[in-house]
């Protein structure tokens, strides 16, 4: 794991599901965390970023992809694979946990998919909580069954709603 320094930073967005904390390093996204920071290196940055602009229109349901800069300093190299396959996920669907295995080329590991699902570092923009179980429950998520539901939520009424 990357050692944070005193140039990396965090913005708070209050959103539909409370407070989001967005974790910057050197000016990209790295995290997204639903309780505050503990690492007194990361000082609170005020003023909106272009990342926490984007997440705002996304739970506001006017954006549907996001462009801010983002870097992965942790994890595996399969975990970062499964991490970037979420990209592939269309806004307003699902997939499941198999399919995510299939995809990275791992049609095994579906349960290796839930455990690196559980260590994503950015959720809601590498969209973990598209993945679902293979019967149609909801399956996991890092920060809590509710957060998921209601992120579901956000992208299945906009479906709806849009032609």
């Amino acid at each position: 794991m990357k050692q944070r320094s005193q140039n990396d930073y965090y913005e708070i967005l209050e959103s539909p599901l409370g407070a989001v904390y967005l974790i910057f390093t050197s000016g990209v996204l790295t995290n997204i965390e639903f309780s505050k920071p503990s690492n007194p290196l990361l000082k609170r940055r005020e003023g909106m970023t272009p990342a926490g602009k984007e997440l705002l229109e996304y739970f506001a349901r006017d954006r549907q992809k996001f462009t801010c800069p983002t870097a992965f300093i942790a994890g595996t190299e399969f975990e970062k694979k499964v991490w970037e396959a979420l990209r592939e996920i269309p806004y307003g669907e699902t997939r499941t946990y198999k399919w995510l295995a299939e995809k990275i080329g791992r049609p095994q590991a579906f349960r290796a998919v839930g455990r690196a699902l559980g260590k994503n570092p950015i959720p809601v923009i590498f969209p973990c909580h598209r993945v679902i179980e293979t019967d149609g429950s909801i399956g996991g998520y890092s920060a809590g069954i509710e957060v998921k539901r209601r992120l579901l939520e956000i992208e299945y009424y906009t479906k709806l709603s849009r032609p």
